[in-house]
């Protein structure tokens, strides 16, 4: 999963209670690791979901005084006008299509998989799946961005999931990706791929973190994404 860093733990995973028919992969923010996510999604689960959690490699963060940690790729800044690691984005969404394509030869169609993440993770999952070929579900993407925006619509290159589904939630206190970056982001979003398949759900007074309220609509999300199929 993390290229030429092979220190990184295998991802934390919630099995389906019984034959796995679609999985979430779903990454974890700066600094974070995949245990907390997966507790959290066997709290709303559903039976015939695989829930993939991955833990970031350690990396020095530039935004963080070079201190070593548990990052996608090197973050230079927080705001939309800062400079980004191109080289890193790029590979760690390499990484992640990697991980797609292990999960479809495990059996579960990519149309049957969900991308998502929080802050850094969410915003490796959006970049992904605009430039990965494979057909998607769609992406759960909280507190986030979009990567590398201004090499798109170019970078999709007749993206496979122009009509995939996207939820993106945002707390409008959040003092780490302003809420206007997110809100700026879904409006992008809209415009690379079918805008009446992007949601944007704000939440009054939450910070940088999610709230239950929040969970409750990811649960949902993933359910009309990614029902149970008759062959279970």
């Amino acid at each position: 999963m993390c290229g030429n860093n092979m220190s990184a733990p295998l991802p934390a995973i919630v099995p389906a209670a019984r034959k796995a028919t679609a999985a979430v992969i779903f990454l974890h923010g700066l600094g974070d690791t995949g245990h907390g996510w997966a507790e959290a999604f066997a709290g709303i689960k559903s039976a015939h979901v695989k829930y993939i959690c991955p833990h970031a490699p350690n990396m020095p963060v530039s935004l963080n005084m070079r201190m070593s940690m548990p990052s996608w790729f090197d973050i230079y800044g927080l705001s939309p006008e800062a400079e980004e690691d191109e080289a890193g984005i790029k590979r760690a969404s390499d990484n992640l299509k990697a991980l797609i394509d292990q999960e479809v030869k495990n059996g579960i169609p990519s149309h049957r998989i969900l991308l998502g993440g929080f802050s850094q993770g969410g915003a490796l999952s959006l970049y992904t799946a605009l430039t990965t070929q494979q057909k998607l579900a769609g992406v759960v993407a909280l507190s986030c961005w979009l990567p590398l925006r201004n090499s798109f619509p170019q970078a999709c290159g007749g993206s496979a999931n122009k009509d995939m589904h996207v939820l993106q939630c945002h707390g409008d206190a959040d003092p780490l990706v302003p809420f206007s970056f997110g809100s700026r982001t879904a409006e992008k979003m809209k415009s690379l791929i079918n805008p009446a398949n992007v949601s944007f759900k704000s939440y009054r007074g939450l910070p940088h973190s999610a709230c239950p309220e929040e969970m409750v609509d990811v649960k949902r999300f993933i359910e009309k994404l990614l029902p149970a199929i008759s062959e279970e």
